[in-house]
Parts: structure tokens; C-alpha cells; sequence
């Protein structure tokens, strides 16, 4: 032990009772000479808080200059060490004391020195650069508790940009991030000297140095891009025109490399220039979108983005030089990719400047995706990228001329001029029939899904926004919104293509087939701009359902096809006369040898049952102009959902149902048939009573086995609500398992509540809707309720809801248990809510005091006074003011002896006399009666009135 150990050892015991009292003994150097007055100071911080040895050593290092940040550093190392234990009893204690020294002036200047020393274990130097970052975000502002001093900020940044050498990428890519989060808040103003170093050493010849200032560089770049204040958008455009020539330069240098380098074969050099390229096109990418408020103005950024087209045939052809296995590949695609984004967002954010570059792009894209120039070249993610590119312009409202062509601008006269020129009759009729005949084709990876996993192929997910990433779903979406575009050309390709398939196809020949499904597929999407075309309740007849009576197996792919095609054109054109009809088939359907097609078969019944709502094309935009809309869908409602068409069939279909929730094993498709069982059971609504026996004793079982699937639980929930409203009062049987799943659904201490709260909530109201009286068991669900009125959720409309359904129930026993904390809750809501929150709160107390006007008088006394100053003040809220009226009726008819209690307390917290108070009382009231709009309650404070005018009187 060293001398200056010993010495510490024997003056301060307790320094010799830790480990890591020792390892601070270690770090301080053995020049420095202790004082008794230093000891004493060492015991009195050791003893206290072990948090406190690193406040010792930061005092320590302030009071001997020659001792350095490296005596804090090696107790700060241990804990971080200890942190990245497996061992929890090592882990929390480390975690604990990393915690405590978060707000200790320095820790941040131990932090950097630790994960800047690379002789350190890795993922030390990790933890130490997440702790660093997680602290910028709490204490860097100014004004956030226990924040930086602007000394330490200062310091701190000059270390991070000191050097650019992390030789770990994952460090390098936290480092890089933790610097944009400073910039975000200091950049430029507090450190203007930030982008000038990271340039400088951009341009360093060192090849890591130069890759890590890169790196440094785009995230900067994409943080400073994101800040929406117009002021910070003005010092972005500053930077980005200023830097915009040396970005450009940099990444044609780095492009330029590459592509010698990758000719020359030379792959190590070639993917380091490759990392190069993508990053600084990332910062260009960022400059370019955010950078400039009239990008069209500025020379470079228009030679950038035309210049992109021809980088990326470029990077194209590269791809069809280096095979998948090249090293470069993977990078290459992510390459081309962030190329097709620069073009997508300055679409997005610069629509009008981005009209020069309308021609070129659709030349482009379409050239790739519809012609033999992608064969071998476009890989699937490139090929959605393009066809969004396609579908952004056709669909662009900016390019589309107002109906009166004089109120139109010139730009997009000019967008609509390009446009018309481009998309000529042959062209739109390859994209069509190219679409169809080759992107809608069943592929070989989703023919094996279907015969290996069924369930996924069934209910593989393509709403959303899963146009933007996936190709089936992005071909549909770009076909949908070419064809609502032109659809007077597209129109007749595609009927052609249809009456070429007429007839049943040969199971023999699987090309034929495929192409029957991606043509029915087509005519499914367009139903509604095929409703003048198509005579569906014909071609339904005479050659759809020939087609579902073919059994071969092989033949399911058309079998599963001409089920959807008919859930899709049910809400548009189906005569209600071929409903039964239709029945026959899903009952056929549902007992097919192949689980697809049951699946879908399903999904039909679903949208046959469903009620029919105003149609939406694609993902955002109306079907067609408000006009053709209603008259589609009222010829829709005409021929809507008749249940006594379906009642001759409800026992065998709902049977089949359940057995089919039996069969399927994945969570989602057990919640894709309990919605169909939903439905089903809310359309008939009683008349399912006879058929429910066996969902009943199964729904206990199911949801038990989905204790991890939240969102099943959703599901089977929304069928419990269906199934109790079709019960009705027979409800009162499935208490022994409902009333637990509601306890557990609305118990705000039980995780699963996020999830299930507001079907519990819904379940929990129409159980007492259907209730014929109140059990003691649903009334102890009660106890949820407190806590649920103090999350003043949207879900409070609901919580009153059942309060009012426990009054009308059973007013005396449920106001007797509950009244007293119903009444508090509702006083610490009433400190804190909106004018239309109050109303809510009491119009409950209203249905209480008519319920029961002794009791509920009682219970809801704390809150009576607030109301009946608020009728003497005169409350403002014309609403809120009626209701408060309509309670102080109720109260003075229903219960006078407790008003007369209330007048006296009331007139004695005012200093005023009863008659002078209740004479202001009724001066209000008369003045307020126009505020009163409901007959009942006009009627009720007339009679409440007059009886105030007898008290006067008497």
C-alpha cells in the first residue's frame, strides 16, 4: 500500500472499509500531501454518501491543479464497469450510483474522457457514451433542473470535436449522434466553430479521421434539418447555401472513386469510397430538401438532381457488374435506394420546383419498371421506390388544373401539360396491362407461404402504409391511382383482358390460372370505376359462380380470387335478390378443403353484412367527385344487407365460424374471424341467442390462452360486447367469466389495461345496459372507478356513462357503498376540467338526485354549494348554468327541507339573510331561464321557481 495509503488508512478508517474507497486512493497521485483538515473532509463525504467520493475527487482536482480529471475518472470507470455486469447484484448498485452522479458538476468531463480513451474496454467506452448522450437531453438546456454550467458546456464541446479517430463504428455512430444533439441546441450560436472543424477535417487525407467527421457531418446535417421554427430554418438555409458547393464537390469526388475503383475491382477501396458516397449524399440529401425555400432558383441544387439520374444508371449498371455476392452489393442498393429518396422528398416538399424534373423521372421509372431496360438491373425495393415516384405525380394535386382552367395556375397547367404529353394511349395501356400481367402475379415465395403457413398468406397485412415498402401492395396502389386517372383508356384494356379469360381454365396449365387471378384481382381494385362498365350481377351469374363450383385443388387460387372479387363488389353493385344466393356459396366456401380460401370466404361474409359508408379510393383520396360517390352509394344502401335473407343460414354459417376460430392458431387470424363473428352477431343481434352455446364455453378458454396476446383480448372483448347486447338479460349467465375480464380490463394498476381499458370500459356499460339487476359481484367492480376518473382520459364520458347505469340499477345500494368516493372524485375533477367536463360530472349528480332525491341530496353534498354559487354569481357558461338550475330544482322540489339546510349555511357563509339570498337566488334564475333550451328542465325550474316565490312569500 503506498504512503500516502497508509496515511489515509490510519486517519480515516472508513477509507478503508471500500473497495472503491481504494480504487480513489489509487488515482490520487502520491505528490499530493494530505492535511488533517482534507481528511476530516474525506471522511465527512465518504461517510455520508458514497455518492460523495466523486464530488471528493472533482474537489480534489480543483484544489491540487497537478491532479487531473483522471482521479474522478477511475471511480467513475468502476461503476460503469460494474454496470455492464450480468450479475444484478453487481448491475443495480453500479446503476444506482451512476444515477446519483448524473447531476454532479464534472461527471459529463469524466464521461468524455472515458469513452475517448480507446485502451478501454469497448463496451465500457458504450455506457459511457449512452450516459452522456441520455444526459444531453436531460441537463444541457439552460433552464432543466440541476443543468450544465456554461463553463462545463464549453469545455465539453471542445472536447468532442478535439479528434475524429473512433475506431469502433458503433461508438463512432453514438459519438456522432450525441454531437447533432448538441448542435441542435448550441449550433451556431454558442458553437460556430462546429461546422468549420468537421470541414476541415473532412477534408483531412487520414481515410478513418475523414469518415468519421463525414459521419459527424450528416447527423449534424439531419438535426439541423429537422428544427421546424421558422427562425432555425432560416439558419439552415444560411449553412446549407454556404456549404451547399463543397457537399456537391465531395460526394461527385467520393462518386467518382467508386466507380473507378469498383471498374478497376478493387473492393476494399471501392466499399470504403462507397461508405463515402452514401454519406455525403445523405448530407446532400438533407441540403437539398431543406436547405433552399426556391431550390428552383439555385443553379447547383437542379445540376444535383438531374445529375442523380445519371448516377444512378450508373450505380444500375453496377449492379449488373458485381454479382450478390460482392461485397459493394449490399451498400450499392442502399445507394441507389437513398437516391430514389432525394428525388421522392424534393417531390414531396418542392412540388413546383421539382416540374422540370417531371418528364425526366417518368422516363426514368417507367423505363426500369415497364420495359426490358430493368431485366436484370431492378431489384424489388428499387422497383417500389419507382412506382411511388410514378404515383406521386400522377396523383399530385399540385399538378392538376382547377375545373375552371382560368382560375388555374401556370405551374400546374404546365405539370398537367407534361403529364398529358407523357402518358399517351400506348404507353398507359403497356403500364396497365404490364401491371396486371406481371406485378400482380401470385409469385413462387407467396405460392409456398399459402401451402406452408395458410394463416400468414391469408391475413398478410397491406393497409397502412405498407405501399411505401412492400411491391404487391405498392403495384395495387399505383394501378388504383392510374386507373381512377385514365380510366376512360384503361377501361376498355382491361375488359379485354378480362373477356380473353371467359370460361373455366385449364388446372393444367398454372400460367393461365395465375393470370385469372391477377386480372380478377384488377377488377376487384377498379369496382368502382368499373360501375358503368361491368354488369356484375350478370358476370356473376353466368361465369363467377361456375368458377367457385370447380373443386380441384389446384383450382383454389381461383376459387379464394372470385370469393374476394365478390367482397368487393358487394358494397358497389349486387342486387339484393342474389343475396341468398350468396349465402349458398360462403356456406360451400367455408367448408373447402384449403384454409385460404375459408379465410377469405370469411373475410366476404364480413363485408356482405357490413353496413355500406361512403367509399374511399386508394389510401386517401375520394373514389370519384361527390356527386357519383352518393349515387353509388345509395344504389349500394337499396340493395344493402337484409337479415331475414340471412337468417335461413345464420345456424350453419355461425357454426362454421366457430369452428373455423378453432382451427386457425395465429393471433391474427383468430382476431380476423372473432371480428366476423362480431358482425355477424351484431346485424342478427337476438335472433343468435339459439346458436351462442359453444362460443360461450369456448371465449373462457381462448382468453386465457391469449394472456400474451393483448390485442386478441381486443378482439375477443369487442365480441363479448356483440354477445352480451344480443343476450340481453340471458347476459346475466356469463357473469362467473365476464365480470373478471372486465375487473381486469378496467384495473388502471394491471399492465394490460393500455391495451384492453376502452373495450373493458364499453363491455363493462353494456353489461349493465343488459343488466336486470345489480349482482354484488358487479358491484364490486365498482372499485376500478375511482382511480379510472383520476386518469381523466377520453375515456371519461364512458366512466359516467356507468355511473349513471349503477343509479338507474340500484341507487340505493350502489350510492350507499360508492356515493362517498364518487363524491370526492368528482370534487378533484371539478378543480380541473373543461366547461363541457363539469356538465358531464353533473349531469350525474342530476340523474342521482331524480334517482334518489334524499340519498343522492346526502351523498353529493360537498359539491352543492359550488353549484348554488354559481347560480348567484351569475356562471358565464350558458350550459354549465343551466345544469346547475336544473340540480338546485331537483334539490328544491324533490328534498325542500334539505335546501331550506343549504340556503341557511349558504346565507351564513355570505353574511347575508336567507330571504335576501334566496330573493338574489331568483333574480338569477328568471334572468337565466333563456339559457335553459330543454322542455323538461324549463318546466322543472318553473315549478322550482314558483315554490321559491311561496318560501319568499311565507
Amino acid at each position: 500500500m503506498a504512503l500516502h495509503q497508509v496515511e489515509l488508512s490510519i486517519l480515516c478508517p472508513a477509507f478503508t472499509s471500500s473497495s472503491c474507497d481504494f480504487s480513489v486512493a489509487r488515482a490520487i497521485p502520491t505528490s499530493v500531501c494530505f492535511s488533517l483538515p482534507l481528511l476530516y473532509l474525506w471522511q465527512s463525504f465518504s461517510s455520508s454518501c458514497p455518492g460523495n467520493i466523486l464530488r471528493f475527487c472533482l474537489l480534489l482536482a480543483s484544489i491540487y491543479p497537478a491532479m487531473d480529471i483522471d482521479s474522478a475518472s477511475s471511480v467513475v470507470l468502476q461503476a460503469l464497469t460494474q454496470a455492464t455486469s450480468q450479475d444484478t447484484a453487481v448491475l443495480k448498485p453500479a446503476e444506482e450510483q451512476l444515477r446519483q452522479w448524473e447531476t454532479q458538476p464534472g461527471f459529463y468531463s469524466v464521461l468524455l474522457n472515458i469513452f475517448n480513451n480507446h485502451m478501454l474496454d469497448v463496451n465500457v467506452r458504450w455506457l459511457a457514451v449512452l450516459y452522456f448522450k441520455n444526459g444531453i437531453d436531460r441537463y444541457w438546456r439552460r433552464v432543466a433542473p440541476h443543468a450544465l454550467s456554461e463553463e462545463e458546456k464549453t469545455s465539453l464541446r471542445a472536447g468532442l470535436i478535439t479528434n475524429f479517430n473512433e475506431p469502433v463504428n458503433q461508438i463512432a455512430t453514438q459519438i456522432a449522434v450525441l454531437i447533432a444533439k448538441v448542435a441542435r441546441l448550441d449550433c451556431p450560436r454558442q458553437w460556430p466553430e462546429l461546422i468549420p472543424v468537421l470541414l476541415e477535417s473532412v477534408k483531412g487525407q487520414d481515410g478513418l479521421q475523414q469518415h468519421r467527421a463525414l459521419l459527424t457531418f450528416y447527423h449534424v446535417t439531419k438535426t439541423l434539418a429537422s428544427k421546424r421554427l421558422a427562425q432555425d430554418k432560416r439558419l439552415f438555409q444560411d449553412l446549407a447555401s454556404g456549404i451547399y458547393s463543397f457537399a456537391c464537390s465531395l460526394w461527385s469526388h467520393h462518386t467518382d472513386c467508386f466507380l473507378q475503383q469498383i471498374c478497376a475491382r478493387d473492393e476494399p477501396a471501392a466499399l470504403s469510397s462507397l461508405e463515402r458516397t452514401l454519406l455525403s449524399l445523405k448530407v446532400l440529401r438533407k441540403l437539398t430538401v431543406h436547405g433552399f425555400q426556391e431550390p428552383q432558383q439555385n443553379m447547383e441544387v437542379m445540376g444535383f438532381l438531374n445529375a442523380v439520374f445519371e448516377r444512378l444508371k450508373e450505380f444500375l449498371e453496377c449492379c449488373r457488374q458485381v454479382g450478390p455476392e460482392n461485397t459493394c452489393r449490399e451498400k450499392l442498393e442502399k445507394t441507389i435506394i437513398l437516391y430514389t429518396k432525394v428525388l421522392l422528398d424534393f417531390l414531396e416538399y418542392h412540388p413546383c420546383a421539382f416540374i422540370p424534373l417531371i418528364q425526366r423521372s417518368l422516363e426514368f421509372a417507367v423505363s426500369y419498371v415497364f420495359t426490358p431496360a430493368g431485366e436484370g438491373v431492378a431489384f424489388e425495393r428499387f422497383i417500389v421506390q419507382c412506382m411511388n415516384l410514378i404515383k406521386m405525380i400522377v396523383k399530385n394535386e399540385a399538378y392538376k388544373p382547377a375545373k375552371n382552367i382560368e382560375d388555374s395556375k401556370p405551374e400546374s397547367l404546365e405539370a398537367h401539360k407534361i403529364k398529358t404529353a407523357f402518358f399517351t394511349h400506348p404507353t398507359l395501356t403497356e403500364i396497365g396491362r404490364r401491371l396486371v400481367s406481371h406485378y400482380f402475379l401470385l409469385t413462387e415465395e407467396e405460392l409456398t407461404m399459402w401451402e406452408e403457413d395458410p394463416e400468414s398468406f391469408a391475413v398478410e397485412e397491406t393497409g397502412g402504409d405498407s405501399w411505401k415498402y412492400s411491391l404487391r401492395p405498392c403495384t395495387e396502389v399505383l394501378f388504383l391511382d392510374i386507373f381512377h386517372n385514365y380510366s376512360q383508356t384503361l377501361t376498355p384494356v382491361l375488359l379485354e383482358m378480362v373477356e380473353n379469360l371467359q370460361g373455366p381454365t385449364n388446372v393444367e396449365d398454372p400460367v393461365q390460372l395465375l393470370m385469372k387471378d391477377a386480372v380478377y384481382n384488377a377488377v376487384g381494385l377498379a369496382a368502382y370505376e368499373l360501375f358503368d362498365s361491368v354488369d356484375f350481377d350478370q358476370w356473376f351469374k353466368n361465369q363467377l359462380l361456375g368458377e367457385l363450383q370447380v373443386s380441384h385443388h389446384r383450382y383454389k387460387l381461383i376459387r379464394r380470387r372470385v370469393i374476394w372479387l365478390i367482397g368487393q363488389w358487394i358494397s358497389v353493385k349486387f342486387k339484393s335478390v342474389l343475396r341468398p344466393l350468396l349465402y349458398e356459396v360462403i356456406l360451400s366456401l367455408m367448408q373447402d378443403p384449403d384454409l385460404v380460401v375459408r379465410i377469405e370466404t370469411a373475410t366476404t361474409l364480413k363485408l356482405n353484412i357490413l353496413p355500406v359508408f361512403p367509399f374511399f379510393f386508394s389510401d386517401e383520396t375520394l373514389i370519384c367527385d361527390f356527386f357519383r360517390s352518393h349515387c353509388i352509394t345509395a344504389r349500394a344502401k337499396k340493395d344493402n344487407f337484409r337479415t331475414e335473407q340471412f337468417l335461413p343460414y345464420l345456424e350453419s354459417i355461425f357454426g362454421l365460424l366457430f369452428h373455423l376460430l378453432q382451427q386457425v392458431t395465429e393471433c391474427d387470424t383468430k382476431m380476423q374471424v372473432l371480428h366476423v363473428i362480431s358482425c355477424v352477431i351484431e346485424r342478427v343481434n337476438i335472433q343468435i341467442r339459439p346458436y351462442v352455446g359453444c362460443l360461450v364455453q369456448y371465449l373462457p378458454l381462448l382468453w386465457k390462452q391469449s394472456e400474451e396476446h393483448n390485442m386478441l383480448r381486443c378482439a375477443i372483448l369487442t365480441t363479448l360486447v356483440h354477445l352480451v347486447q344480443g343476450l340481453g338479460a340471458q347476459s346475466k349467465n356469463l357473469y362467473p367469466f365476464l365480470l373478471p375480464v372486465i375487473q381486469l380490463s378496467t384495473d388502471v394498476s394491471q399492465p394490460p389495461h393500455v391495451y384492453l381499458l376502452e373495450d373493458g370500459l364499453e363491455l363493462w356499460l353494456v353489461t349493465l345496459e343488459n343488466s336486470p339487476a345489480v349482482t354484488p359481484e358487479l358491484l364490486r367492480i365498482f372499485q376500478n372507478m375511482s382511480a379510472l376518473l383520476e386518469l381523466s382520459s377520453e375515456n371519461l364520458r364512458t366512466c359516467f356513462q356507468i355511473v349513471n347505469a349503477y343509479i338507474y340499477l340500484s341507487a340505493t345500494e350502489f350510492l350507499q357503498n360508492y356515493g362517498e368516493s364518487l363524491c370526492q372524485s368528482f370534487s378533484d375533477l371539478l378543480k380541473d376540467i373543461t366547461n363541457e367536463g363539469q356538465v358531464q360530472v353533473l349531469k350525474v349528480v342530476e340523474i342521482a338526485l331524480k334517482v334518489s332525491p334524499i340519498l343522492g341530496a346526502h351523498m353529493f353534498q360537498p359539491l352543492l354549494p359550488a353549484v348554488f354559487r354559481g347560480i348567484v354569481d351569475g356562471e358565464r357558461y350558458p350550459v354549465v348554468m343551466s345544469t346547475y338550475l336544473g340540480i338546485m330544482g331537483r334539490v328544491l322540489l324533490q328534498n325542500s327541507s334539505f335546501f331550506s339546510s343549504l340556503l341557511s349555511k349558504m346565507a351564513s357563509e355570505c353574511g347575508q339573510e336567507m330571504d335576501q339570498l334566496l330573493g338574489s337566488v331568483i333574480e338569477m334564475w328568471v334572468d337565466r331561464m333563456d339559457n335553459i333550451t330543454q322542455p323538461e328542465r324549463r318546466k322543472l325550474s318553473a315549478l322550482a321557481l314558483f315554490l321559491c316565490c311561496r318560501l319568499t312569500t311565507v
